[in-house]
């Protein structure tokens, strides 16, 4: 199916973001030590996944020393949720979810996209919905990068904070959903483009059925155009 250069532009943009946001959501390197430090208790973290090494439960209420890298939700984790999963850090997994929630579903929804041809009844609400999907998708995600990234270095949440830096993950979530925008707009400007084209056809066709069915009418009553 031939599409405008604005729908292919929207679909690139889409392809990049989405890849970027899939690497981003399944990556622990969200947060990273920057490797100075000689034995840092805090490795690295993503939305789902944290490494430490050595790392000890901060109140002391229990005898615990966390090594490796586990699932963030690991049962034995669950006395230090206080310190792992404070608000901010759960905003941001909430948030960026949504985000790969909307990115999953518009990539049935641009298949269907690829598939369908311009004539097809459901074509406009196809691009409505993918270019709406795509722009909540990005909003999310604007919400999600912006929580951690006020947050997440901070002095009151990991070990040695001031050897803590952003990760390239983080990076690729930011790119990621600032790419979802532009492509769900330029989704909207198609639908919105497709529709007027609809309606000049429409109007285009009317007068020409009108005046057929008055050479019709006028045959019937016994008079000629000429």
């Amino acid at each position: 199916m031939v599409k405008s250069k604005t729908g292919l532009f929207a679909l690139g943009f889409f392809i990049v973001a989405s890849l970027f946001v899939i690497i981003s959501f399944i990556s622990p390197y969200w947060l990273v030590t920057d490797g100075k430090l000689k034995n840092p208790k805090f490795i690295k973290i993503g939305l789902w996944e944290v490494c430490f090494n050595g790392f000890e439960e901060v109140h002391h209420w229990y005898d615990t020393v966390f090594t490796g890298c586990w699932w963030i939700f690991e049962e034995e984790y669950y006395i230090i949720h206080d310190v792992l999963l404070p608000g901010f850090f759960i905003a941001t997994q909430f948030f960026f979810t949504i985000t790969m929630c909307c990115v999953i579903l518009s990539m049935f929804l641009s298949y269907l996209y690829m598939k369908k041809d311009r004539d097809d009844d459901k074509y406009l609400t196809l691009l409505v919905t993918l270019g709406t999907v795509l722009v909540i998708g990005g909003f999310s995600g604007i919400i999600s990068v912006v929580t951690f990234g006020a947050r997440g270095d901070g002095r009151d949440w990991m070990p040695n904070w001031e050897h803590n830096d952003l990760g390239w993950a983080f990076a690729l979530g930011v790119v990621g959903v600032v790419l979802l925008l532009p492509a769900g707009i330029l989704f909207l400007v198609e639908a919105r483009v497709q529709k007027y084209k609809r309606l000049h056809e429409m109007q285009s066709r009317e007068p020409s059925s009108y005046t057929m069915h008055e050479r019709k009418v006028g045959y019937a009553g016994g008079h000629t155009d000429i």
